[in-house]
C-alpha cells in the first residue's frame, strides 16, 4: 500500500509539473498590477499567432450577476487586449446551468460596459469547466487560434487543453490582484490538471454540444 501510495504521489506531482513546463512559454502577457496594460512587445507577440478570439473564462458572479474580483480582473485583462486589436472577438465562457446563476451574462454586461461592441461578443453558456470551455471553443465556435485570459494557475490547464485540441493558443495571465483562497485553489487546481490529463487523452463529449456557431464568420 505505501509503494502504491508513493507510485500515486509521482505520478500526480509528474503530470502536474509536465503539464506547467508545456505551456509556461505560451503565456505571452502577464498583468500584474491594477494599472496594468498590454505593452507593444506583448500585444506583438500575442498577435502573432492570428487570434481569432480572445476567451475569457468563467469565475463566480455576485448575487446581482456582476463579476467577482477575479473574473473582473480577467475581464479588464481581455477588454484591454481587445482595445489594442490583438483579436476581434471575445468568447466569454462560463456557467450558466440554472436559471438562477448565469456567469457569462454578467461578463457581457460588463463588456458591454466597457465599450465592446456587442456584435464582437460571443458568449458559450455551458462552459461548466476548463475542459468542456476548450472543447466547446472548438467544436461549436470553430476556433483555430485564441488566447486565453485568466489567471496564472489556471492557464497551464487551459492552454494544455487546447494543445491537445489542435488550438493554437496563447495565453495572457490577468493576475492584477491577491485573492482570498488562492493556497485552495491552487492545491485544487494540481489535482485538476492530473483529471483533465486524463480526459485530454479520451476527449469525452461535453455536457452539452448544439449547433455550431463559428466565431470568425
Amino acid at each position: 500500500m505505501i509503494k502504491l501510495a508513493i507510485i500515486g504521489m509521482i505520478l500526480v506531482i509528474g503530470i502536474n509539473f509536465y503539464v506547467i513546463k508545456a505551456t509556461e512559454g505560451q503565456i505571452g502577457a502577464v498583468f500584474d498590477s491594477p494599472e496594468d496594460s498590454a505593452t507593444e512587445e506583448e500585444v506583438s507577440e500575442l498577435s502573432a499567432i492570428e487570434p481569432e478570439c480572445i476567451m475569457v473564462l468563467g469565475a463566480s458572479v455576485t448575487a446581482d450577476g456582476r463579476p467577482s474580483s477575479i473574473l473582473r480582473d480577467r475581464l479588464d485583462t481581455a477588454i484591454d487586449l481587445y482595445n489594442k486589436g490583438v483579436a476581434p472577438k471575445l468568447l466569454l465562457s462560463g456557467d450558466n446551468g440554472q436559471m438562477v446563476y448565469n456567469e457569462v451574462q454578467g461578463m457581457k454586461n460588463y463588456a458591454l460596459e466597457a465599450g465592446v461592441a456587442e456584435e464582437d461578443i460571443f458568449m458559450d453558456h455551458a462552459g461548466f469547466s476548463t475542459y468542456e470551455s476548450v472543447y466547446r471553443a472548438k467544436y461549436i465556435f470553430g476556433v483555430d487560434s485564441m488566447v486565453v485570459v485568466t489567471q496564472t494557475y489556471h492557464l497551464y490547464r487551459a492552454l494544455y487543453g487546447c494543445n491537445r485540441f489542435g488550438i493554437e493558443a496563447a495565453g495572457a495571465a490577468a493576475d492584477q490582484n491577491s485573492y482570498g483562497g488562492q493556497e485552495r485553489r491552487e492545491i485544487r487546481e494540481v489535482l485538476a490538471r492530473d483529471k483533465d490529463f486524463v480526459k485530454w487523452i479520451f476527449k469525452p463529449e461535453p455536457t452539452f454540444l448544439g449547433d455550431k456557431i463559428p466565431i470568425s464568420e
